[in-house]
């Protein structure tokens, strides 16, 4: 496979030269942010919400853009047009910059665009469903799409060994928020319940709110893990995962333990809005 190509400051390069000095605020305190977006078959999939939400996150955490989300997404568009990949994820990140004192954010910011082959998820996954854990790690800004990974990576390094496929986030009143990669969706019956707060607000999980109207009973309301057993179906969302069903959560098995007819209706669904939307 041909190396990648990145945009990095301005500049578009093979990924092995792509790098930031040492003292940019990314590296050195964890300063910035990043939004993450696939394509199908060379047009990437809501691109421009996905800038929105990367200057959403920017703006919570008082890191200044210079650049319009237009101009972000046509550096976005230009990258990925200098990389032959017809499906691809495109990373766009956005740091505080090389700072000489190692902590104030200079005026200018760094923005770097990354473009990679997608791995695609085992069809047995949406087959047959996943396990995933749950972690009471306490997360910092759930809202922000930020550099900061650490819980995310601590949580899969208990994951892994367990063979789940992501951690889902409980927190000290044992609600269920979301997973380090995914939203978190659950059915009742005909219900379709997601938490509200506490989660990042996922493009892919925007979608599945909207075809899921016409079908289904929407709620964004609190999940518990009290009541795992109650749940007649249980699936993930991301931008890679799409939707992803999952049949055990710790050592609780959901609903019949395989796929259910409601997450295999939305995931029909899904991919006939992606093949109506992204062509």
């Amino acid at each position: 496979m041909t190396e990648p190509i990145y945009y990095v400051n301005g500049e578009y390069m093979p990924a092995s030269q792509a790098a930031l000095g040492l003292n940019d605020l990314g590296i050195v305190r964890g300063y910035g942010v990043f939004d993450l977006l696939r394509t199908y078959d060379g047009k990437p999939f809501k691109l421009y919400e996905h800038v929105l939400r990367l200057q959403r996150s920017a703006a919570q955490i008082k890191l200044t853009l210079p650049w319009t989300a237009a101009e972000i997404e046509q550096i976005a568009l230009e990258t990925y047009a200098r990389n032959a990949i017809a499906n691809a994820t495109i990373r766009i990140v956005a740091t505080g910059g090389a700072s000489e004192d190692f902590m104030t954010p200079p005026a200018q910011p760094t923005l770097v665009v990354m473009i990679n082959e997608i791995a695609p998820t085992p069809l047995e996954q949406y087959t047959k469903g996943v396990k995933v854990i749950t972690t009471q790690i306490d997360r910092i800004m759930p809202t922000v799409k930020s550099l900061n990974y650490i819980t995310a990576i601590i949580a899969m390094q208990a994951a892994r060994p367990a063979g789940a496929v992501e951690a889902i986030y409980r927190t000290g009143d044992d609600r269920l928020t979301e997973g380090t990669r995914a939203n978190f969706f659950v059915f009742q019956g005909n219900r379709l319940i997601t938490p509200k707060t506490d989660v990042l607000g996922g493009i892919t999980r925007e979608v599945v709110l909207e075809i899921a109207e016409d079908d289904f009973e929407v709620v964004e309301a609190p999940l518990y893990y009290a009541d795992l057993a109650t749940y007649d179906e249980a699936f993930i969302t991301s931008s890679t995962k799409e939707v992803l069903p999952v049949v055990q959560i710790d050592d609780i098995t959901i609903g019949q333990g395989r796929p259910g007819p409601n997450t295999q209706k939305l995931i029909e669904l899904f991919r006939t809005y992606v093949s109506r939307t992204a062509k």
